[in-house]
């Protein structure tokens, strides 16, 4: 039986993506306490690239193994309670994620490129964009993590 696999796959892709997202948020505070903008720059800059290589892709192979797990694990997706509603959170921070947490590390990044000395650094309007992340990033965290509980659990039926 294929399914087995499918839904390994799917949870490599879970632990991966949701790790990433776990890893980013940690090291952006890090760099932050520093007040070393060179090192919250790089930072930002390694949040960036990381989520080009493993969150985006991750939303594609979690859900793709996700859709075939549950097609040939015979499981109906739209009927099944702990599937669509993890969808519709899975999909939240998808939404999170394209509208505010990108943009935002985009602006940090931009932001911290144009100084280097952190004496003239705005850091009242730094810390105003930083928080802005944090808050979105935790929206597009803590929805995918409810969606692992809902799966894991299998609630609602």
């Amino acid at each position: 039986m294929i399914y087995p696999y499918f839904k390994l796959l799917h949870l490599i892709a879970v632990i991966i993506f949701l790790g990433n997202i776990f890893t980013g948020l940690f090291w952006m505070h890090i760099a932050k306490k520093t007040k070393d903008i060179k090192i919250i720059s790089h930072s930002i800059k390694g949040v960036i690239k990381s989520d080009r290589f493993f969150t985006i892709p991750g939303v594609i192979v979690i859900t793709g193994f996700g859709i075939l797990a549950a097609i040939y694990g015979h499981i109906p997706i739209l009927r099944t309670g702990w599937i669509f509603w993890t969808l519709i959170l899975f999909s939240i921070s998808g939404i999170a994620f394209a509208w505010k947490v990108a943009p935002l590390q985009s602006k940090i990044y931009k932001l911290t490129l144009k100084h280097e000395d952190k004496n003239d650094f705005n850091w009242m309007g730094f810390n105003k964009v930083y928080m802005e992340w944090e808050v979105w990033g935790l929206v597009a965290l803590l929805t995918p993590v409810a969606g692992l509980i809902m799966m894991t659990l299998k609630i609602p039926r």
